[in-house]
């Protein structure tokens, strides 16, 4: 009888590496939990962590000798196959560190791609994930060795791009110049259905915060869009949009984002910043916050940062803190910037209506009450009216007369049939 073997691919067993420096903006401790559920969302089982305590990272090992040879024997103590950094490594710290270690060196960034390129099933989630990807590989082709070679499988060798050591500069830059032209086609096609949408008047509601901390399963609550929601870190990374009708007969349009995380790669940012640019044109934000996670509040500093980063810190803000079905830390964090401040539980359903009627309110108060009387024989002016949210709608003598909610265009347009 013929042998049979497993082919299944054997589960990377990593330890997690951080340095701790005066000026880190985040707990290290803290850090590496988070970095451990990203190691577990890309299939990997952590079986240690360690933290140096310096003034800065080494810049040609990551961290000082010393600490370099403990790691070293911890590996061979724990039988890792590999490490991960919490922050990402420069093409030098890569080659000296594999060196020195003997065992396979990652970093933060190449973690969150890996996950991305796993996680992404549109068209234009593939074109921007292995956008990025290159653009990585390319700043790191002279440090990366042998952990270049795609052929072993595990962490950073899912999703598209080369799979020999000798990749070349030149083919690398003539495949993002390619990725680049694809995307700007599906910019344009955005941008087309964007412009639909603001043509159409209606509000712009968009769901943005950490993730994980549940945008994707309030988004199915209110609108039924069946988006994938899942407890785990980036689960969907696709934009949705969906329109709903409220009790009072209101549309509003819900937009469902990407989630932010500490020390998002810059090349992600850059290969998404078409779809973040989504939050740029929402009249409201909702910031959606776990509010049972103890990192709650470093988590809305970096929503906050990246909300900024995206030129969209002046948009009126409705802060939920959902989750609280589990048990949360009282009280819950204080939050200025926000117009509104509610607690839901979006997989529950608790307190949702009332986040609608808060959305509702705000965009009602981005707009100007009036009053119009249209005369019968001006018909064609009634479509206008109609893209408004209308309170009341009667047929008088003179007219049809509505009370409505109008931006400024809308107020212009109709300021001639405008009554006091």
């Amino acid at each position: 009888m013929a042998e049979l073997y497993n082919t299944a691919d054997e589960q990377e067993r990593v330890i997690l590496v951080a340095v701790d420096t005066d000026d880190t903006e985040f707990d290290a401790d803290a850090c590496l939990d988070e970095l451990e559920e990203l190691a577990q969302t890309a299939g990997a089982v952590t079986v240690g962590r360690l933290i140096q305590r310096r003034e800065g990272v080494h810049r040609a090992h990551y961290l000082g000798k010393g600490k370099l040879d403990e790691l070293k024997a911890y590996i061979d103590m724990q039988e890792a196959t590999g490490i991960i950094c919490d922050d990402e490594l420069t093409p030098a710290q890569i080659r000296n560190m594999t060196n020195i270690l003997g065992t396979k060196v990652m970093d933060r960034t190449l973690l969150i791609l890996d996950i991305f390129a796993s996680r992404a099933s549109s068209a234009e989630g593939k074109v921007q994930v292995e956008l990025a990807q290159l653009r990585y590989r390319l700043t790191h082709l002279t440090g990366q060795g042998k952990a270049l070679s795609r052929q072993g499988g595990g962490i950073g060798t899912r999703g598209p791009g080369e799979k020999k050591l000798e990749t070349d500069r030149r083919i690398i830059a003539d495949r993002i110049s390619e990725l680049n032209r694809e995307l700007k086609d599906i910019e344009r096609h955005r941008e087309v259905m964007r412009e639909k949408r603001l043509a159409s008047k209606i509000p712009v509601a968009a769901l943005v915060g950490y993730t994980n901390a549940g945008k994707s399963t309030l988004m199915n609550h209110i609108t039924g869009a069946g988006v994938l929601a899942e407890d785990k870190l980036f689960a969907t990374l696709d934009t949705t949009t969906r329109r709903i009708e409220t009790e009072g007969g209101i549309s509003l349009l819900f937009t469902d984002t990407v989630g932010f995380i500490r020390k998002l790669p810059h090349g992600l940012v850059k290969a998404f910043r078409a779809t973040l640019e989504e939050v740029s044109y929402a009249d409201v934000l909702v910031h959606v916050v776990d509010a049972s996670n103890p990192a709650r509040e470093d988590q809305m500093r970096v929503v906050y940062d990246t909300l900024r980063e995206l030129k969209c810190g002046e948009k009126p803000v409705v802060t939920v803190f959902n989750k609280t079905d589990l048990p949360v830390e009282m009280p819950l964090p204080v939050d200025d910037i926000a117009r509104y401040r509610l607690s839901i539980s979006a997989k529950q359903g608790f307190g949702v209506d009332k986040l609608v009627d808060t959305v509702q309110e705000i965009a009602r108060s981005l707009k100007k009450g009036i009053r119009v009387l249209i005369p019968y024989d001006k018909g064609a002016l009634l479509s206008i009216v109609h893209s408004c949210e209308i309170t009341v709608n009667e047929s008088r003598e003179e007219g049809y007369y509505f009370e409505l909610y109008a931006d400024e265009e809308t107020e212009n347009r109709l300021r001639e049939y405008i009554v006091r």
